[in-house]
């Protein structure tokens, strides 16, 4: 039989009527010779009673700041509380189940927290439900340090758990159910042509959230790919076959235009400064930028000047450090990059010409660009946002 880590986030374990679609998934994975291994998020998202940052905010306002150590343990407690919901309504419909905490089913971590990384798994409980015909119902987003001190795992936490036990179990599938049927070729919110991708390489995945797209975490990503395990985007509330991740989708006899690009992806509130480059010091001006933890993200180096952009949160620190150091700058803001994604563009000519044609037909201004193997990232403004992704996404027939 097929083992399937199944992981079900806020909103599909939100009520009780999400709840019974919840089980109602695990049980059709059985029914289908399946071993299901599920993975839990907390109840809802906030202003539900056991929802996390319900939890931080009652324990903020009684109390005060919470210490690293005991943040991670209240945390653990609102998964903990939906394995044993979910546990027991599977036993009241028929299946033996048992609920664990993410260091009972074996996921131990370093001892940093708020955010642990994995050191190994012991899949040897998980293992031996199986044996029993027990589903394990696991809370996600939490492990345990070697000296048993619980740990979060930072953001995108339970996704992670699941990625994170399927390399253990060296599971065939990693089902991730949210509320949404599966990754978009765009924002839906910004374009109403954005369609659902049937399949997506890892690497196209991690592209999409390193330019801003709300996907699957990376390090989830990160560790199904390690073992080669597909990932498969589901919606709890529909029965639509979502959109698979795989190793690569790729069809190197194959580079048809019209697939060419598989998404657009943007971030908003980006900043472009032009800093010309006179200023004798003994310090690089990058190097001072980063010691402020200032992140860079579109750059181009000239020899007389540079133009990146940064996040809008930086603005006045980056100010205050080039008027220090007497750097002369311009810049602009109200900025957003768009950055269209796509393997099978590799080596082909002409993609860069096809965007600014489309930017040309709508009279959109191109600010700054940036390339690699995969992606090509576009700077423009922001009140143009919603005019580019549509154009690109006519331009590439997505």
């Amino acid at each position: 039989m097929n083992k399937v880590v199944q992981k079900f986030g806020g909103t599909s374990v939100a009520t009780h009527e999400s709840r019974e679609r919840v089980v109602n998934k695990i049980i059709a994975a059985k029914n289908q010779d399946e071993f299901p291994i599920v993975v839990v998020s907390a109840i809802g998202r906030q202003g539900s009673p056991y929802a996390t940052d319900t939890l931080i905010d009652f324990v903020n306002t009684s109390a005060g700041i919470i210490a690293d150590r005991e943040y991670d343990l209240l945390l653990s407690c609102g998964e903990i509380i939906s394995a044993v919901v979910i546990a027991t309504q599977l036993c009241n419909r028929g299946y033996k189940a048992k609920a664990l905490t993410g260091g009972q089913a074996g996921i131990i971590t370093d001892g940093r927290h708020r955010n642990a990384d994995l050191l190994y798994t012991k899949t040897d409980v998980i293992e031996s439900c199986l044996e029993q015909n027990i589903i394990p119902v696991v809370a996600g987003f939490q492990g345990v340090t070697v000296e048993g001190e619980i740990t979060t795992l930072g953001r995108g936490g339970s996704d992670t758990s699941a990625s994170i036990l399927a390399m253990g179990l060296k599971a065939d599938r990693i089902d991730i159910y949210t509320d949404v049927d599966g990754i978009m070729t765009a924002d839906p919110r910004v374009c109403d042509k954005a369609r659902i991708i049937p399949s997506l390489s890892y690497n196209e995945v991690f592209q999409m959230a390193d330019s801003g797209a709300k996907v699957i975490h990376p390090r989830a990503v990160e560790y199904a790919m390690r073992s080669n395990i597909p990932l498969v985007i589901k919606n709890t509330f529909s029965d639509e076959e979502g959109t698979t991740i795989v190793q690569t989708t790729k069809d190197a006899a194959s580079k048809e235009i019209e697939h060419l690009i598989t998404s657009i992806a943007h971030r908003n509130d980006r900043v472009q400064f032009t800093v010309q480059d006179t200023v004798i010091s003994d310090k690089n001006l990058l190097d001072q930028v980063a010691k402020e933890n200032i992140s860079i993200d579109l750059i181009n180096i000239f020899p007389q000047y540079k133009v990146f952009t940064i996040d809008e949160s930086h603005k006045l620190k980056l100010e205050t450090l080039l008027q220090k150091n007497d750097y002369k700058y311009t810049l602009t803001d109200g900025c957003s990059k768009v950055t269209v994604i796509g393997e099978r563009m590799t080596g082909v000519p002409g993609v860069m010409a096809r965007i600014l044609k489309a930017f040309s037909k709508s009279h959109i201004e191109m600010l700054q660009t940036s390339d690699s193997l995969t992606t090509i990232a576009c700077l423009i403004k922001k009140e143009s946002l919603s005019d580019a992704i549509n154009a690109l996404h006519d331009e590439f027939s997505l």
